[in-house]
């Protein structure tokens, strides 16, 4: 079975359902170091990246931004000095779908490799 890492996004609209609550459960798991975090009455994933400097944190989000354009699905960036905090949602539904969860798991490989 594909990890979410490996999976690409599927188009979504305003009809598309947000993941269940069984589903976020599931989906979680395969990204523990996320949180989801309720903002303006909707569900979002959300993670802090910590980095050495501010160039390795504007290297790690210029690298999110590239595997965005590519999947098109598109997160919150908060690029800081020694840090990037970076959020997920699906806008057309206003919550949490399942494009959501994979561009965590993709997100968390762009990070594993500023670690190294």
């Amino acid at each position: 079975m594909e990890t979410l890492s490996q999976q690409t996004c599927v188009p979504c609209s305003g009809n598309s359902p947000p993941v269940s609550d069984e589903e976020i459960a599931s989906l979680k798991s395969e990204i523990p170091d996320w949180n989801i975090v309720k903002e303006n009455g909707e569900l979002h994933l959300q993670r802090i990246y910590k980095f050495p400097d501010f160039k390795t944190a504007l290297a790690f989000t210029q690298q999110v931004g590239e595997e965005a354009e590519k999947e098109g699905h598109h997160p919150t960036l908060l690029t800081e000095w020694g840090k990037v905090t970076v959020s997920w949602w699906t806008h057309a539904i206003q919550g949490l779908h399942r494009n959501d969860f994979i561009m965590a798991a993709k997100t968390d490989d762009i990070a594993a490799q500023f670690s190294n």
